[in-house]
């Protein structure tokens, strides 16, 4: 009778978890919908704008600004600014393991010649890159779940400042592009300087060594640009402005992966206590018959010694 009890608060436990896990999951699908929807917004914006920003740094000659001039190596040694975006909470899946995962093998790639300083988004981040024992110059972990513009504008400040202060040679960011809901791809990608060629080679030995192989042998076409006024201002403040866009895309993009990751998760955990629950009752059934077997067989032995 014991196991029969111990079972069914057994089944009890396993139905409270179902309910926590199918209210969480429909959280995160109310939340996913709302960022999903602003990620899909902003992306056009943030692609082109990009474009146009490179296209410039390629076929303008002379910029002066300090967000497109590539640094040497001071002492042979290259300083990398990283910021790392994950979330602040957990039952998200394979999300934040995968970014960090990511940030991890860069931290393995060099380490005699590169010195990385993080800046950390996320308390998973914060939390991981403290355990690997590295620098962490700034920690933002308060920001709401419906960023906007205004929310990035310390970290887009920050970010701009040290590299303009030649503290750091590159600021790369690691982030989760959003492509379905069951699908999210780890990403990292340089934004400051404004390179003339990108850091494609030096990412993808990051990424485990895959060499892509699209063939660029084609003849790209040169934009004369026509600037009117001061040209260094101009750029300058594009640069910061569409660098500022392009983290706040970079965020979007981890925030609708964070919740779609997290919708799935407990998808999963629903339907896998719904299982359990099935398997427990099925077991609570075999032990009950088994009492009651037990018990009839008890008062049959009993009658046949009276009589």
């Amino acid at each position: 009778m014991s196991n029969s009890k111990a079972i069914k608060n057994r089944i009890k436990s396993v139905k409270n978890t179902k309910k926590i896990t199918k209210a969480m999951e429909l959280v995160s699908a109310s939340k996913m919908k709302r960022a999903v929807a602003s990620t899909l917004a902003s992306r056009l914006y943030a692609e082109y704008s990009w474009e146009i920003l490179t296209s410039i740094a390629k076929n303008t000659e002379d910029i002066k600004h300090p967000l497109f001039n590539e640094r040497e190596k001071k002492d042979n040694k290259k300083n990398i600014l990283f910021i790392l975006i994950t979330s602040n909470r957990g039952l998200c899946g394979a999300y934040n393991a995968q970014i960090i995962k990511k940030a991890i093998l860069l931290l393995k790639l060099d380490e005699e010649n590169i010195n990385i300083d993080f800046m950390a988004i996320g308390k998973k981040g914060d939390t991981a890159m403290r355990r690997v024992g590295k620098n962490i110059i700034a920690s933002f972990t308060d920001l709401p779940d419906n960023i906007s513009i205004s929310n990035i504008l310390p970290i887009s400040k920050l970010a701009i400042d040290e590299y303009s202060a030649f503290h750091y040679d590159k600021v790369l960011v690691a982030y989760t592009d959003f492509i379905s809901a069951l699908t999210q791809k780890p990403n990292i990608k340089q934004i400051l300087p404004i390179s003339k060629s990108s850091l494609k080679e030096f990412l993808n030995d990051v990424a485990g060594g895959r060499k892509e192989t699209e063939d660029k042998t084609n003849i790209e076409q040169k934009t004369d640009y026509l600037f009117e006024g001061n040209q260094d201002e101009l750029i300058g403040s594009l640069a910061e402005k569409i660098t500022r866009m392009q983290i706040y895309q970079m965020l979007l993009e981890s925030n609708a992966s964070e919740q779609s990751s997290r919708m799935v998760a407990m998808k999963n955990a629903s339907e896998a206590s719904g299982e359990m629950i099935d398997d427990l009752t099925l077991v609570f059934n075999k032990a009950r018959q088994a009492n009651i077997t037990r018990e009839i067989s008890e008062i049959s032995a009993g009658m046949a010694s009276v009589s």
